[in-house]
């Protein structure tokens, strides 16, 4: 007997482009249509390599890793690490894409940053996590150009922003130490003056994702500075002398982690590496590379989206191919269900994360709508921490939509979730973004009430019936948790804190339902897109008021295991 079993077809992505609704409803939103017919083009190409060779690329390579070369064979210490075949194609295409470069060219103005994280969207999914050193050189960028230091400016900004894969540079960011992550103002990394703005660094830096970039900024506390985050001093790193080797940087080893082991995270000893102050003044260092931390987030925030819209293009296609019970998955009541929850997530996240990146440049090109930067200091840190939750939840139904398949390490889907689960951590968790999103209120009390001026600019105008309802649904609850926010404030500052979470996600999914509810009647009117009407319906059927009555003393015993007397 000659025996052949049933073999699954894996899915397969078309051009990740020309197959997402909701982006380009968004985009033509969002752009003149001069502007969107002259990056149109581009955007389709990427699209096509992001669900075609890109994407096979991936598969193919799925068991490669970095790997970390100390010694030399005659005993000398080398410390050179080799990238995966896919990173090194990555750099090239990013340089001629422009991933960065386009946020930083005129041509576009004040819509730069859109037409640049349009292309990030469609990058970082199909390009193993090598949007992390792209996200770095981007804050690089835009940090040193903040600083004003007009020599750093010229040696580094013309190669963070080129399109030529010959002279592009990616940037590190060497913040965390094993004293913490968060708490930067613990650095143990000491800076030892030598002439002018010339330092010597030494110390360990725990965890560094962009080993193999050509410069760093990094924080270091000067000899005789105080204690916390003011007595650091922010500095410029070029990594390798004009031989290619390291300039006095050891690598202990590349880090074991649970996701995006592509990215060659690195374990440091500084043994006086050279470096170059960046500012005037040798302190304030966290301050100063602030800049740099609002643009990572935003990158993480659209990472985030994309790792969604992959998973769900992903699960899209496998439940039309695959039959059970005498149909395709597709026509399943109860999967498609489950899929048109992640869908309406999804374009949610995809509203919330251009609000940001629109802001972002309009602040860059000075074409400011009211508040806009004060706007900008809670609305990035919102759309982080909610656009990451929502990813590793939206990516974990994606796989589980797969079955046991879904499971199995050769599909390449198990990758897609384990790099995702990054997200709520790099650059800040919920927990330490939500007490960003309350201390920045507690600076600024009036930021409450520009958010809601803000959300009422976005809504207004409003004329589908249903969509106006939504709008004013979410607009009650981000006022409810505005209020409640105040009146904690004032009255039991432990439980604002300990609350600050779910006010964060409160705030963050509100706004988006409007965001949401606002896009769906354009690409009605516009395009006859129903469907964009069915997403904003369905994400107001989850949960977005998150505002609860807790006890601090409660939560601290049981968190605690501490026994009431």
């Amino acid at each position: 007997m000659d025996f052949q079993p049933f073999n699954q077809s894996p899915p397969r992505l078309g051009n990740q482009f020309d197959d997402d609704r909701a982006l380009k409803n968004l985009l033509r939103r969002l752009l003149p249509v001069e502007v969107y017919s002259a990056i149109e083009p581009e955007l389709r190409e990427l699209g096509e390599l992001s669900g075609g060779e890109l994407y096979e690329d991936m598969l193919r390579e799925r068991l490669l890793e970095p790997e970390l070369t100390q010694w030399g064979a005659w005993g000398e210490r080398v410390d050179e690490i080799e990238l995966t075949p896919l990173w090194k194609k990555a750099q090239e295409l990013a340089a001629r894409f422009g991933v960065v470069a386009a946020g930083y060219e005129d041509r576009f103005g004040e819509f730069a940053r859109v037409h640049q994280f349009a292309l990030v969207h469609l990058f970082a999914p199909s390009t193993d996590v090598y949007s992390c050193p792209l996200a770095m050189t981007d804050g690089a960028a835009k940090t040193l150009l903040t600083s004003g230091n007009q020599k750093l400016i010229g040696r580094a900004l013309p190669r963070l922003t080129s399109r030529d894969p010959a002279t592009f540079w990616t940037s590190g960011q060497w913040m965390t130490e094993s004293t913490g992550g968060s708490d930067v103002g613990r650095s143990e990394t000491v800076a030892v003056h030598e002439e002018g703005a010339r330092y010597r660094l030494y110390g360990r830096k725990w965890f560094t994702s962009a080993t193999t970039s050509e410069m760093t900024l990094t924080l270091a506390r000067p000899e005789g500075n105080g204690p916390g985050g003011r007595g650091l001093a922010l500095f410029y790193v070029e990594l390798r002398d004009e031989n290619g080797k390291l300039q006095r940087i050891e690598i202990n080893r590349l880090k074991d982690k649970l996701g995006t082991r592509k990215v060659p995270t690195a374990e440091l000893m500084l043994r006086g590496t050279p470096a170059e102050l960046v500012t005037d003044e040798a302190r304030d260092g966290i301050r100063n590379i602030s800049p740099m931390l609002n643009i990572t987030r935003t990158w993480n925030t659209v990472s985030a989206v994309s790792f969604m819209r992959r998973g769900i293009a992903l699960a899209q296609d496998y439940a039309k191919r695959r039959v059970a019970f005498s149909a395709p998955l597709s026509e399943k009541p109860l999967h498609a269900e489950t899929l048109s929850s992640l869908v309406a997530e999804y374009e949610a996240a995809l509203v919330l994360a251009f609000e940001v990146i629109a802001t972002i440049g309009r602040i860059e090109h000075q074409r400011t709508e009211p508040n806009d930067e004060a706007l900008l200091r809670i609305l990035t840190p919102l759309a982080k921490l909610v656009t990451g939750k929502q990813a590793v939840s939206v990516v974990t139904e994606a796989i589980e939509a797969f079955g046991g398949a879904g499971y199995i390490e050769d599909t390449g889907l198990p990758t897609l979730l384990r790099d995702t689960h990054v997200l709520p951590i790099w650059e800040g968790t919920t927990n330490v973004l939500s007490l960003d999103v309350i201390k920045t209120l507690s600076r600024d009390p009036s930021l409450g009430e520009q958010l809601l001026e803000r959300f009422d600019d976005r809504t207004a105008g409003l004329a589908h019936a249903e969509m106006k309802r939504l709008a004013s649904q979410a607009r009650a609850t981000l006022e409810k948790a505005l209020l409640w926010a105040k009146d904690r404030a004032m009255n039991a500052p432990l439980e604002l804190e300990a609350g600050a979470r779910h006010f964060s996600l409160t705030l963050g999914r509100s706004f988006a339902l409007g965001l949401l509810a606002a896009q769906a009647e354009y690409s009605m009117s516009k395009f006859g897109d129903k469907l964009s009407l069915v997403s904003a319906r369905r994400f107001a059927l989850e949960r977005f008021d998150f505002i609860r009555e807790t006890s601090v003393n409660e939560s601290l015993a049981l968190a605690n295991d501490l026994l009431s007397e």
